[in-house]
């Protein structure tokens, strides 16, 4: 039961896999990743694996401890991304070990499916009501969309105009009961944020994500305050000391941890906890690879106070590949009508093609996200 090996791959289009192998002769799976930063997180596992590498893969609160304290600098996108691939791979083999679901493992599921939602308009976003119309079509009840593309830090009533008509445009395509997340992704700063987001309230949006930047996350209150649009956060705070901390302003009303950035399965489940304690809905943060998702549904499942669940199937950033291609049970993802089923099978509940992962990481991957700048020449969020 000892962990003996961790290999890391590096596939399309922008994502790094990790496997666990045992001296029993298991195996699991894990995605230990920053996107755009794949080499960087890579270095970060390698350096960790002095670590786990000799140890009872079973002790997964223990490695977990380890991991994080053992190096006195802690926390920050890649230290715990890298934590989180290897707590993701050490759930897989305990479940596979057992013979049960992941899930089976949190205490069991309180729902029969979960609700997900996919992407649509891409970066600078465009053409969103016909592809929000597509995605009605095939059964899913909501959809995510980019609020607005770049945009200084005071800007023309123009830009609101057109952040708010493409916002308006899905909700006469789909009708009232659909859902509509909007994702400022931080580009949006303090003062806009609270003129866009005072236009969109008429048209009640599901959530706006990322109102203001994660670092500015003190104006989440305000912007609580001042309007009844349901705000997410979270997919740029890592451990629960970061979301500590965001729960005690009391401003956000939907928390948006990454099962690859957050600490993994092991640090969302109580983070997830600590959000229920503080009647805070819970919707997993997720435009990555398959071992990201299925770990979420894991999470999503034991968890009440989940709601939705982002999937990166069909995202703007797959280009070539696609989350399904590197399964060989590609049928545990199937989504119907907007939901996708229980996971049954033990672990994580997919089985990796690691032919197909070895040979797509030949190819690799250089993915890096662009950096805008406006048009005076500051550079931007993206």
């Amino acid at each position: 039961m000892k962990i003996e090996k961790l290999e890391l791959f590096k596939v399309p289009p922008r994502w790094l896999f990790l496997k666990v192998s045992t001296s029993d002769g298991l195996a699991g799976w894990g995605e230990p990743v920053v996107e755009g930063r794949a080499d960087t997180v890579a270095a970060a596992v390698q350096e960790m694996s002095h670590l786990v590498i000799g140890h009872d893969s079973n002790r997964i609160e223990d490695l977990w401890q380890t991991l994080y304290r053992g190096g006195f600098y802690r926390g920050g996108p890649v230290l715990t991304s890298a934590i989180s691939g290897i707590d993701q791979a050490l759930w897989d083999i305990k479940g596979k070990r057992l013979g049960v679901p992941v899930h089976n493992l949190l205490g069991g599921h309180v729902r029969d499916r979960m609700m997900v939602y996919p992407w649509v308009g891409g970066d600078r976003p465009s053409g969103v009501a016909a592809e929000a119309r597509k995605k009605r079509e095939l059964g899913f009840k909501a959809v995510k969309m980019n609020g607005t593309a770049e945009l200084e830090w005071i800007d023309s009533s123009r830009k609101v105009d057109q952040a708010v008509e493409r916002a308006a445009s899905v909700r006469e395509a789909c009708g009232p009961e659909f859902g509509i997340a909007i994702d400022f992704h931080g580009r949006v700063h303090k003062t806009m944020a609270k003129v866009i987001m005072k236009e969109l309230e008429p048209l009640k949006p599901l959530f706006v994500e990322e109102p203001v930047l994660a670092e500015n996350e003190e104006y989440y209150k305000d912007l609580a305050n001042r309007y009844a649009i349901p705000i997410a956060a979270g997919e740029r705070h890592y451990t629960r000391w970061d979301f500590k901390r965001i729960f005690q302003q009391g401003a956000i009303d939907i928390v948006q941890p990454d099962l690859s950035h957050a600490g993994g399965i092991t640090e969302v489940k109580k983070i997830a906890s600590m959000a229920e304690a503080h009647d805070v809905a819970l919707a997993p943060h997720c435009p990555l690879g398959p071992i990201a998702f299925a770990s979420s549904l894991q999470i999503d499942f034991t968890c009440p106070n989940a709601f939705i669940q982002e999937t990166s199937a069909g995202i703007h950033y797959n280009t070539g590949t696609d989350m399904l291609n590197y399964l060989n049970n590609p049928e545990a993802f199937k989504f119907r009508e907007g939901y996708v089923g229980l996971p049954e099978k033990p672990g994580l509940g997919i089985e990796i093609n690691e032919p197909i992962v070895r040979e797509m990481s030949r190819k690799g991957h250089d993915w890096k996200n662009p950096v805008w700048r406006t048009p005076s020449g500051v550079v931007a969020e993206w």
